[in-house]
This record gives structure tokens, sequence and C-alpha cells, in this order.
């Protein structure tokens, strides 16, 4: 029985910017989407059931077929005419409905590993034209890395890593509707945007400052008008050193970037001792 056991990496959004909506529904975006070594794992095995099944660790995700992971399979086994089952084992790391991309990032994670299973060959690009039909962020999940992300996010262009330095990420224990969020947006815009052209050439040059600068997210003050745990994390990040500090996606996940390790794990025991916050992570920034 073939095997094949992946890790499936996380995402944050350093700027996140909304441009416009369009005429079906869907919102355009300028963003920049980075790597972090928040993972889950998931093992594949092909066996005759000619079915796919999937076991979770975790009771927050449906292990059916509404399942992105299980969607993914099933597109890759009808797009390419396979019959062989698939039995995959997902242990979840990556908080979920975070504003981290679980979801999407082990669709791409299973379609990487059929890919390789079938020995199909295909190439990213190939495989990011079949995985936009399931999500917007699965192309960016496919690729990883540090990408300036526009439409729907599926027109990527790839981007310089950040410096080195050390993240806390931290998602409060509260659901977020990403549909209430931009439904929010919508009936009232944001006036103040994050300069993603200054993180942009920020990364170019290689300036970690000028990059936390630049760091921000559109639909923070949305999230956090429901979720005031956000705007404490944020504040509480900075007191601790962060040079910034920032909600990622559509929430409630909040990180804070640190040049100094020492200054992030202060904050993390801090945070740890009010044990209010059970997905806390020391983390970095990685490339695909």
């Amino acid at each position: 029985m073939d095997t094949k056991t992946r890790r499936a990496y996380a995402k944050i959004n350093l700027a996140l910017d909304i441009t416009g909506r369009r005429a079906d529904g869907y919102h355009d975006l300028r963003t920049v989407m980075q790597t972090v070594d928040i993972c889950d794992t998931l093992s594949f095995s092909l066996n005759a059931s000619g079915t796919v099944s999937l076991r979770t660790d975790s009771e927050k995700i449906p292990s059916g077929p509404d399942n992105l992971v299980v969607r993914a399979v099933e597109l890759m086994r009808r797009t390419f005419d396979r019959k062989e089952g698939v039995h995959i084992d997902l242990t979840k790391e990556i908080p979920v409905a975070a504003g981290m991309a679980g979801g999407s990032t082990d669709a791409a994670c299973a379609m990487h590993a059929m890919n390789e299973l079938f020995a199909l060959g295909l190439s990213t690009e190939e495989l990011c034209a079949l995985g936009k039909t399931l999500g917007a962020d699965i192309p960016y999940c496919l690729h990883g890395g540090t990408y300036l992300a526009e439409g729907i996010g599926e027109i990527l262009t790839p981007l310089p890593a950040p410096p080195p330095c050390t993240l806390l990420v931290v998602k409060p224990d509260v659901f977020v509707s990403t549909q209430t969020v931009y439904r929010r947006y919508d009936a009232d815009p944001a006036t103040d945007h994050p300069d993603t052209d200054a993180l942009i050439r920020a990364l170019y040059d290689g300036d970690l400052r000028a990059l936390a600068a630049a760091v921000g997210n559109v639909l923070t003050d949305i999230t956090a008008a429901q979720v005031p745990a956000i705007t404490e994390l944020i504040d509480l990040m900075r007191n601790y050193g962060a040079i910034a500090s920032c909600m990622s996606g559509s929430g409630p996940s909040v990180f804070g970037i640190f040049e100094a390790e020492s200054d992030a794990v202060k904050a993390y025991h801090v945070l740890k001792g009010r044990r209010t916050f059970p997905s806390l992570f020391v983390s970095r920034m990685i490339q695909g």
C-alpha cells in the first residue's frame, strides 16, 4: 500500500487590503501572504476501496465529503479518472477558522500528495488551475512562501522572503464568520488602507523595521468590534516589544513580529499564564 506523509503550513497576511467588489459578489484583494512554520500533518494511503475516507484528531472540522481535503482528493481522482481509494489521517495544529488558511493549505497538501501517489507529473501551475476551483487561497498554498496575491487571491507574484525575525501567533478561542466580516465591511468600508507598496519595497530592501511599519489589515477594526481580544492582543504584543502586531485574514488570529526571540518568549509566557488562549505559538516565517 502506497503512503505519503506531508506537512501543510499555515499563512499570515502581512498586508491585507480590499480594492473593490466584483459583480459575482467576491472581493478584489491586494494582500501579501507569508508561510509560517505552524503546520498540520497529513498521511495519504492508497487502497482498493474505491472511496475516500478521512480520520482527524479535531472535533472542529467535518470528516465527511464536505471536508476540503476530501474534496481536493475527489477532484484529483475525478479529473484523472483514478479508481484507487484513498485514506487520509489528518493531525491538526493550525487553529480552525483562524484566518490562517488551515483548510486551504490542507487541501493544497492533498493535491501535492495525489500528484505524487498517482504519478501524474503535474506542475505547480497545473495544480493551481485545478485548485482555484475549490478555493481562492489554494493556489497560494500550493506555492507557499512570500507572495503578493491579487484578484480574489489567485493572481500571484513572488516576493523576496522577509528578514529573519520571530513571530508570536495567537488565536482567541472564538469563531468568526468570514462572510459576516466582509458583509460588515461592505456596509462601512474602511478609509484607512495598509501601504502594501511600502511593505513590498521593504521586502526588496530587506528592511525589517520598514516592513513592520507597513504591516496592516483593512478588516481589523471590523473583526475587533466583535472580538475585543484582538485589540488587547495587539496592544499586549507591542507592550512586550513587538515592532508590529496585526490580525491575519478576517481573523481572529493575531501575530506579532519581534526582532528579539526573547521578547516573543516573554509575551508567550504572559499569555500562556492567562490560560485563555489555547492556540498560542512562537513561530517563524518560512519559504514554501
